[in-house]
């Protein structure tokens, strides 16, 4: 089971968002486990102070470094690894969020204020983590976020075995739209593919389609994957078989006018198959 001790001023946000959805049956699961410390329990004034006035002056208060020191030693063993909250860090990808997932014991560290003393980050941090390039007003959310992408990954955590697999990002592209009842509804209907029961061919067109909404929402990660598969089709030698683009082109000009208008594929024309 991982084991995952999160620092800040503020656990009751930490332990009331992961009691909710699939957080909370995980923890009743025993598949993971969550709790919040907070640095005040260490403090020894009258006023539980945790934070000060930064040397050389600036805006913002820094988080006391005695009190942080002593919430890491208290949660850290030999196969923790310690993750700090920072916009400075690199940014969260499922690869990443995959990877966690494997850890037997994480420590996330959420800053307040004008941050952490760097000396802190320089003896205990393993790794600094962003969720994004914009500044927060502290780490739960980050943590928050941290945790419930990992936690997908973990055995038994979501509801079919391969849920995680094939959401978004899981293969390089983004998850194809779906459907559920009624088969007629807003004016638009279900694509008829969906409906057939071949489970192959329902395969197939989800994964082009997802091609199709990769490349019209994330170009960035489309030309990623498109490299990937040009790799794969030079290496196959594929006599047979169409240029992977070519052959997504083809794919997008059988879409029916009213399967792309369901599928959000509209805005799609020929310029956006030149590359």
């Amino acid at each position: 089971m991982l084991k995952i001790d999160v620092i800040t001023l503020f656990p009751e946000m930490i332990q009331g968002a992961v009691s909710h959805g699939v957080l909370g049956q995980a923890l009743k699961g025993d598949l993971l486990s969550v709790q919040a410390h907070t640095p005040r329990e260490f403090a020894t004034d009258k006023h539980r102070t945790v934070d000060d006035r930064p040397f050389g002056g600036g805006d913002g208060m820094i988080m006391l470094s005695e009190t942080l020191e002593k919430s890491i030693q208290k949660v850290q063993h030999k196969n923790s690894k310690v993750i700090y909250l920072s916009p400075q860090g690199s940014v969260l990808t499922d690869d990443k969020a995959r990877e966690l997932s494997q850890a037997e014991h994480l420590v996330l560290i959420c800053g307040r204020y004008g941050g952490i003393d760097q000396r802190i980050i320089n003896t205990y941090v393993d790794e600094e983590i962003s969720i994004g390039d914009y500044v927060l007003s502290g780490g739960e959310l980050g943590a928050l976020v941290v945790i419930d992408a990992l936690s997908r990954f973990i055995p038994g955590v979501l509801g079919h075995v391969d849920s995680a697999d094939k959401d978004s990002f899981s293969e390089g592209l983004l998850e194809h739209p779906n459907f559920t009842r009624p088969r007629e509804y807003l004016g638009q209907d279900v694509p008829e593919v969906l409906l057939s029961g071949n489970h192959k061919l329902i395969a197939d067109w989800k994964e082009k389609v997802s091609a199709l909404v990769t490349l019209k929402k994330r170009p960035d990660l489309f030309i990623i994957y498109l490299a990937e598969e040009r790799e794969k089709y030079r290496a196959l030698k594929k006599k047979k078989t169409a240029e992977p683009l070519k052959e997504l082109f083809k794919f997008w000009q059988q879409l029916s006018p009213q399967d792309r208008e369901v599928l959000g594929l509209e805005d799609l024309n020929e310029e956006s198959f030149n590359g």
